[in-house]
């Protein structure tokens, strides 16, 4: 819990939360594509190619650098709470890659004149706390006088270059383990609505993608990525499409957070998650399923789990990839 001892209500001051704010995928895959190509070449083992959670260059044959970066504004009003999820989510594209997180930079935006600057403090804090418990140095950062807050960090992080987890590396037959429940876009968007506090989304967001990434790289696996805010639906579809095959998931094994399916009857949907669904409903087969039930798959999520294309033990096999080029996505 926060320090600080006010009522102020941070998800009050931005008009998106979370993961949930980010540019629709196929807006942002547009903008990306007329950028110079950060085609992976030599010692770039991973680019802009195949929308992977961060970039890897090779330093030798043990060693590979991953950077990533990735801020949002408020997904909970508790600052100390906010500025946690921020920091384990930003450190969770390291994680997503097979990597370990070496050193992060706040990125902090701050309306000075509107919220006290002893509530960033918090936020900071709580980043910082997320850092300590990930072994991760933090030094430093950037920040600047914004009308909406924002935090953050780039990460710098390190891993084998021959056992990298990459979201073009599935193969047909590769069970689908996803390592924690959905709902976290509903519930926050609820939570933004009405100031309910939802103890099991906050813990789920604060939960590091450490142990996961480290159970996909003792099985073997290759592929893998994380669910943030392009929701269940759009991350597996760019993790199809790059590995050039199709996937089927069991929507009776897909894990939801207590409260996410009565949140979303009673309205709470963010517009990334919508908008999720728009964009991956060319490449969908769901036949017998309605609305709701698509949205929650499409959900965004903020610090969600890793998508791992092989079994982890002690977390849910939700699917398999299959025979597909068309990158269709099948929900049986």
């Amino acid at each position: 819990m926060s320090m600080a001892s006010t009522d102020l209500r941070l998800t009050q001051y931005a008009s998106g939360g979370g993961c949930a704010c980010k540019i629709p995928p196929g807006e942002l895959e547009r903008v990306l594509g007329g950028l110079p190509s950060g085609t992976a070449t030599g010692d770039l083992l991973v680019g802009l190619e195949n929308g992977d959670d961060g970039a890897a260059v090779r330093i030798d044959e043990q060693r590979a650098v991953i950077a990533t970066a990735d801020f949002f504004t408020p997904v909970v009003d508790d600052p100390y709470a906010w500025g946690r999820i921020a920091a384990t989510n930003a450190m969770s594209d390291v994680y997503a890659m097979g990597g370990e997180p070496l050193v992060a930079v706040n990125l902090l935006c701050w309306p000075r004149d509107k919220i006290p600057f002893e509530i960033a403090a918090e936020v900071l804090r709580g980043g910082a706390e997320s850092c300590v418990e990930a072994g991760a140095h933090l030094a430093g950062g950037h920040s600047i006088d914004d009308p909406e807050p924002k935090y953050g960090l780039a990460v710098t992080g390190i891993a084998d270059p021959q056992r990298l987890l990459r979201n073009d590396a599935g193969r047909v037959g590769c069970p689908l383990t996803l390592t924690k429940p959905l709902g976290l876009g509903v519930l926050n968007n609820r939570h933004k609505a009405t100031g309910e506090r939802f103890e099991e989304a906050i813990a789920t967001m604060c939960t590091l993608n450490r142990d996961a990434a480290r159970a996909a790289l003792a099985v073997g696996a290759t592929c893998a990525t994380d669910v943030t805010g392009f929701g269940l639906l759009g991350h597996l579809y760019k993790m199809c499409r790059a590995s050039g095959v199709s996937a089927v998931i069991d929507a009776a094994a897909v894990p939801y957070l207590d409260g996410a399916r009565s949140s979303l009857a009673d309205g709470f949907v963010p517009g990334g998650s919508r908008r999720n669904l728009d964009w991956v409903r060319p490449h969908l087969s769901a036949d017998g399923f309605d609305e709701d039930e698509l949205i929650l798959l499409a959900d965004a999520q903020t610090s969600g789990g890793l998508l791992v294309a092989g079994e982890l033990p002690g977390h849910p096999v939700i699917g398999e990839l299959v025979t597909g080029p068309d990158s269709t996505l099948t929900v049986r």
